[in-house]
């Protein structure tokens, strides 16, 4: 069976047993979603920055503090990504594939849309997805966009990048902005030096792909924003999703079409 054809629980049993690869065309047709963890007197302004930055941070489920699934998980939040990573400070003290040891009781988890969502509908427009083509992780950047701050919280922009053909620009933005809770329409098309990123190259996070000639770099919002405002804004702890690494939820990716 291909990862396509998966479903939601039987590629959470995968990753639960040991595999550990980006979600990236696993699943189609079932929605994909970020995850950050946080201690309950911070979840007010994560939701708050989330709210000022709904590009960059929709919002699709919250947890009760503790609750280690959620409606549209009813996977264990602890064990059914396939990588973590831990924070404690704002710092990158782990990458692992199993935070039940560092769990916590007042934890507030939020599900976040994922770009990952859409790329069925992309593909089925006839717009190539050069990372599932390469079989990697879609490249992420952060930006000299800042986001609006919220409380305790700020942080810049991150962006996923797809290199698209400069005649399906156009398609890929009417494809991608039918689905605003996972991120909508792209945020910017080529020049990436407007966006303060001078080597698509050497991405902040996921893997560099090629950019073929007439093709155009396009950039979406990207799900990794609230942990750079982690790494930024120094929490106590956080748990996120590792890059790329994402909640294959029970929703299906319709359900976000608007």
């Amino acid at each position: 069976m291909t990862n396509a054809a998966l479903t939601p629980a039987e590629a959470r049993a995968k990753f639960r047993a040991g595999l550990r690869v980006p979600t990236s065309g696993f699943c189609a047709g079932w929605a994909q979603a970020n995850l950050i963890s946080l201690p309950r007197d911070h979840a007010y302004d994560f939701l708050l920055f989330a709210q000022r930055n709904p590009q960059a941070c929709p919002v699709l489920d919250v947890t009760e503090p503790g609750e280690t699934s959620a409606s549209i998980f009813s996977g264990d939040l602890r064990t059914d990504l396939p990588a973590y990573r831990v924070y404690r400070d704002g710092e990158l003290v782990d990458e692992c594939a199993d935070v039940t040891g560092v769990w916590r009781d007042d934890l507030v988890s939020f599900l976040v849309g994922c770009s990952f969502t859409f790329e069925t509908a992309l593909l089925d427009a006839g717009v190539p997805v050069r990372h599932i083509e390469a079989g990697t992780n879609v490249p992420m950047y952060r930006t000299n966009r800042e986001c609006r701050p919220a409380g305790r919280l700020s942080g810049s922009l991150v962006v996923s990048m797809r290199p698209v053909p400069a005649e399906l620009v156009p398609l890929a933005v009417r494809v991608t902005a039918r689905y605003p809770a996972v991120h909508g329409a792209p945020v910017h098309v080529g020049s990436p030096g407007l966006l303060g990123l001078e080597d698509l190259d050497h991405p902040d996070f996921g893997d560099a792909v090629e950019i073929r000639p007439g093709e155009l770099p396009v950039f979406w919002a990207c799900g990794v924003t609230p942990q750079a405002a982690v790494m930024r804004s120094r929490p106590p702890f956080a748990i996120g999703h590792a890059p790329g690494h994402m909640a294959i939820t029970d929703a299906r990716d319709h359900d976000y079409l608007s």
